[in-house]
């Protein structure tokens, strides 16, 4: 029973420990609000400065994990490169280590003077006072935060001490003594430091268990030194978790983490453990306090960090080697290389780059738009993680061009070029907004598959036709686009009148279904929501075509020229709808009605001569009947 007690104490204490932590971090983050991610992607343009940064960063929100999740996000939305990214996490592995020294607080104790007032009971409740008033009466966020902060230190100190309250008796337990000189054997102990921070998912937390088990006097050196090295390997597993639905690149900086810890962990064993064969360490019976728990920790991660540096260059090529691009990944980014600087002194080749590039990202948008359209009819959880990483990659298209283009705006050029980069600034922000809306469906179609639900089957066949129409004005607008081709541009306006038509019907009758109980309300959202994308997907389509147009007569006035096509029904416009009205019934009336025509005309030419052939047997017959007669009355005259 006694033992069941202690463990439940010492649990207690690890949960206070971690909630303590997470409090004092969170309000860490909130008070610094975004200007830690301000600081992190900008001022890491050279190693050691993203070493320190890491460092600074992880020592203020107390977390490794936290500041390397970040940097993960960041690289992942194309913020910041991952040689960026090596400097901040190396800093990280060193800003963990401060965590053991402010938990060497608890353990300063004593009976009066300066030393009561320092002792853990003292601080933890002076500090839990303030932040209670923080937190309760002041009336500012800012005073909140800083509340969170204090209390999540009290919280923190009073799990610490929990924790060695709790383990304080097993100094003379035999069987545990026992137990922890059992990891003098460096495996067993780098496997324990790994399996017990990966599940408590914390650096800072196996750590600071370490400390506390540290003073019931078992722990030597020689225990220590392995559990230390698994505990960064370990630490890995919550920043690997976080980069699952990221891009490649998010999956090498979360790698960076591992192998950094991996690196040294491999290095520091071979090196030390062949030395100590070899000479034969004394220390290494020494008995570890929390402080030289603290200090072990520190000087390792530290160590670590100094082997590495000179081989950034070489961690980054091994992590690119380790998540290889794709063909299509050296696609995309020979379109972002095409956008170099020294070509904006020459505007004809630059703008022939800038068009080369967009050509790229209207590629992209038409393959979001048909995989999303392809989730409705059979949803992949791959293909759906599939689409919001293009989308990532279509905003970094419009932010790396729009700059680009910006800048070349800036330069002595014809009107005539001008033209062509105004129609490039006009069309690049309507294919990212089709990517948007691709990624839109996409979500839809996650919803539908996650509730478990569908629609009709003349809810799906109607949408089947609408989706044809709209892949139909995506194709168009990109070929146009891609080969400047106004002839194919002409064509998109009048199927995107059809399609905002059809949109029109398809809300009522989908009404209709709803009053009738054929489909239930969440299915109404959602087959709004759908038609909501599509109809906007062929306006920015018409936006595209009518920049190619009316821009290639050196105007812009887009609503000035879908007033004047529709008021004009030119023949060809009037062609087109015509066209595109019969390709697209959802009646499939126009379609009957002309196989009737069709029938009708067969069955009218199959009468005419059925009629000519009657006719023509009874003329021979009358005739054959008239010379039969003759030839009977010339005999009878005989």
């Amino acid at each position: 029973m006694e033992g069941f007690t202690l463990i439940l104490s010492l649990l207690s204490g690890v949960a206070l420990f971690l909630f303590g932590m997470s409090l004092m971090g969170d309000g860490l983050k909130k008070a610094a609000g975004e200007k830690l991610e301000l600081i992190l992607y900008r001022l890491t343009n050279t190693p050691l400065k993203g070493i320190l940064l890491g460092t600074a960063v992880t020592a203020i929100i107390q977390s490794s994990s936290a500041t390397t999740v970040m940097v993960v996000g960041f690289v992942n939305a194309g913020m910041m490169k991952v040689s960026q990214a090596i400097g901040i996490i190396m800093g990280a592995n060193i800003g963990t280590s401060i965590t053991g020294w402010i938990l060497c607080l608890s353990y300063i104790e004593g009976t009066g003077g300066i030393a009561q007032m320092l002792s853990t009971a003292t601080i933890s409740s002076v500090v839990a006072i303030i932040g209670i008033v923080f937190k309760m009466f002041m009336k500012k966020a800012s005073y909140h935060n800083v509340g969170d902060i204090m209390l999540g230190f009290s919280i923190l100190m009073v799990g610490m001490q929990t924790m060695s309250s709790a383990v304080s008796p097993l100094k003379s337990n035999e069987h545990f003594v026992n137990a922890l000189t059992m990891f003098t054997n460096p495996f067993m102990g780098i496997l324990v430091g790994i399996l017990f921070t990966a599940v408590l998912q914390s650096a800072s937390a196996s750590v600071g268990i370490m400390q506390a088990l540290s003073v019931t006097g078992g722990i030597t050196f020689a225990a220590a030194l392995p559990i230390t090295m698994g505990i960064g390997v370990g630490a890995a597993c919550p920043v690997l978790l976080s980069s699952i639905g990221t891009n490649k690149n998010g999956k090498r900086t979360a790698l960076i983490y591992l192998l950094n810890d991996l690196f040294g962990m491999l290095f520091w064993s071979v090196i030390f453990y062949t030395v100590h064969a070899v000479i034969h360490f004394e220390f290494m019976g020494m008995v570890m306090s929390p402080i030289r728990i603290a200090l072990l920790n520190t000087v390792f991660r530290m160590a670590t960090i100094l082997v590495l540096c000179p081989f950034i260059k070489g961690i980054e090529k091994f992590v690119f080697f380790l998540v290889r691009d794709s063909q299509e990944d050296k696609e995309d980014q020979a379109d972002f290389d095409l956008l170099e600087e020294r070509f904006l002194a020459y505007p004809p080749l630059a703008i022939a780059q800038s068009h080369q590039a967009m050509n790229g990202m209207a590629k992209k948008v038409r393959k979001n738009i048909g995989y999303s359209l392809g989730l409705l009819t059979e949803y992949s959880e791959e293909q759906y993680h599939k689409i919001q990483e293009k989308e990532n990659l279509i905003d970094k298209y419009e932010d790396k061009l729009g700059t680009y283009l910006m800048q070349l705006t800036g330069r002595e050029m014809t009107i005539a070029q001008n033209s062509e980069v105004s129609k490039f600034l006009h069309t690049l922000s309507d294919f990212e907004r089709l990517g948007d809306h691709a990624s839109n469906i996409s979500k839809v179609a996650n919803e539908l598959y996650e509730k478990k639900t569908s629609f009709s089957k003349e809810g799906m066949y109607e949408l089947g036709v609408l989706e044809s129409a709209v892949s139909e004005i995506v194709d168009l607008t990109v070929n146009a686009f891609m080969e400047d081709d106004q002839q194919t541009a002409y064509r998109v306006e009048p199927l995107r009148e059809l399609i905002g038509i059809l949109c029109d019907e398809l809300k009522l009758r989908h009404i209709k279904r709803l009053q009738h109980g054929k489909c239930e309300l969440k299915q109404g959202f959602a087959f709004n929501d759908l038609l909501a994308n599509l109809e906007r997907i062929g306006a920015h389509c018409s936006n595209v075509a009518v920049a190619m147009i009316e821009l290639g007569y050196s105007e812009f006035d887009i609503h000035g020229y879908v007033k004047s096509v529709r008021e004009r029904k030119n023949s060809d416009y009037a062609i087109y709808f015509e066209e595109y009205e019969e390709k697209y019934d959802i009646n499939g009336y126009k379609k009957a009605k002309k196989l009737k025509k069709e029938d009708e005309a067969v069955k009218g030419k199959k009468g005419k001569e059925g009629k000519e052939s009657k006719e023509g047997k009874e003329s021979k017959e009358g005739k054959e009947s008239k010379e039969g007669k003759e030839d009977k009355r010339r005999k009878n005259k005989v």
